[in-house]
């Protein structure tokens, strides 16, 4: 380990010269085992093992992320694939998974169009299993807190060799103080050290109260990815993952339509008829899930026409209609929702009961809380104000 990293540029090729470097002299706290991070690269590496090590200290389990552009696309942990969640993530054909691989694979699969090219950031050691399923996905690489020796091998076969492989100190802890410069200007606060735990959501404002153990771990999940995504933002979670992540969007409703929508997205690629789609051999993997995201959506003829669909599928698919994924997505209950900063209107929680949230965490401290609390009483709801915001720029 050395002091600093010279970069070949930073965010974009005109941004030289570049480094990562430690104020104080000391050593940095990674390794880089194979290829060349970018500046953007350790941003995600870092705000990827803060989020995943955040996660396992409140679950005890392990847990992964798939980072892009400074935003985790999916965050999980180590819970077993069911058969259909298997299915999904096209991991069915790996044999028994370790749970670190169960928690990429929830991580990865949340969002796979977005995860497209991820950085990959994991609590524990990384195994064979999970080094297996990473191979045959694009991603740009990869930060833990280390590897085994066929793992290590495994992954340094990315990429023609130039995979980046970073290994992160675990017992580094940073100084209590950050600092950033933005044109010229030094910017300096205390470390966001705030620790996300159930006692956060003690305060329940709704007449239902019950929130149970397993939903809460699911809002405490949604808690901490939101720690490590960019403003505004909000994050579906069901059973140990996110399944849907709003991020950087200037008006709150935005990110709860862009993440509901995702999460929708995720509930509707296990309809009958999405799981039934028989494509062509050797169709690549980014093709399939554009294709499936495709036939989901309302451009689905653009995959279904003749002459495009013999590209893609060995049978034409029927058309999921309208009516079809209506009916489907109202059997996805039980949802959890989590919110970085306060609900202004009651209409976030109209659009987040139409992706079956029934369990809410968000600071309060609006002049409409009544209007929320309203609107969460109307459908039944049970909604904790933390009274925490949790904004990351």
């Amino acid at each position: 380990m050395a002091d600093e990293m010279l970069l070949k540029y930073g965010c974009n090729p005109n941004q030289k010269p570049s480094r990562v470097f430690m104020e104080d002299g000391s050593e940095l706290p990674i390794e880089v085992l194979n290829g060349k991070p970018g500046y953007i690269n350790l941003l995600d590496a870092f705000n990827g093992w803060q989020l995943v090590r955040e996660l396992k200290a409140a679950t005890g389990m392990c847990a992964a992320t798939s980072f892009k552009h400074v935003s985790p696309a999916g965050a999980a942990v180590g819970r077993p694939l069911t058969e259909t969640e298997a299915k999904i993530y096209f991991v069915d054909d790996l044999g028994e998974l370790s749970p670190l691989a169960c928690a990429y694979a929830r991580a990865r699969g949340a969002d796979r169009m977005s995860s497209y090219g991820d950085f990959i950031a994991l609590s524990d050691v990384c195994d064979v299993p999970t080094a297996k399923m990473i191979q045959r996905e694009v991603s740009d690489g990869i930060i833990a807190p280390g590897y085994t020796d066929e793992a290590l091998e495994i992954l340094k076969s990315k990429r023609k060799g130039t995979y980046n492989i970073i290994r992160i100190d675990e017992n580094y802890v940073p100084e209590q103080v950050e600092r950033k410069q933005v044109f010229g200007v030094t910017f300096e606060q205390g470390r966001n050290e705030l620790k996300i735990d159930n006692e956060l959501l003690s305060n329940v404002v709704t007449e239902n109260k019950d929130i149970p153990d397993d939903k809460k771990e699911d809002l405490v999940i949604s808690l901490i990815t939101l720690k490590y995504t960019q403003s505004n933002s909000v994050c579906y979670v069901k059973n140990g993952q996110a399944i849907g992540i709003g991020a950087g969007q200037q008006s709150r409703v935005h990110c709860t339509r862009l993440a509901g929508s995702k999460a929708d997205n995720w509930w509707l690629r296990q309809h009958p008829k999405v799981m039934g789609l028989q494509f062509v051999d050797n169709i690549r993997r980014p093709d399939r899930d554009n294709a499936i995201d495709v036939y989901i959506g309302e451009e689905y003829m653009d995959v279904l026409a003749d002459g495009a669909w013999e590209k893609i599928f060995k049978v034409k698919p029927e058309v999921l209609t309208a009516e079809e994924k209506k009916e489907w997505l109202a059997k996805n209950t039980d949802v959890c929702l989590g919110s970085d900063a306060f609900f202004p209107f009651g209409d976030n929680i109209e659009r987040a009961k139409k992706s079956g949230v029934s369990y809410i965490a968000e600071p309060g401290g609006s002049i409409r809380d009544d209007n929320v609390i309203d609107t969460c009483n109307k459908y039944g709801m049970a909604m904790a104000f933390t009274g925490i915001r949790l904004f990351h720029h």
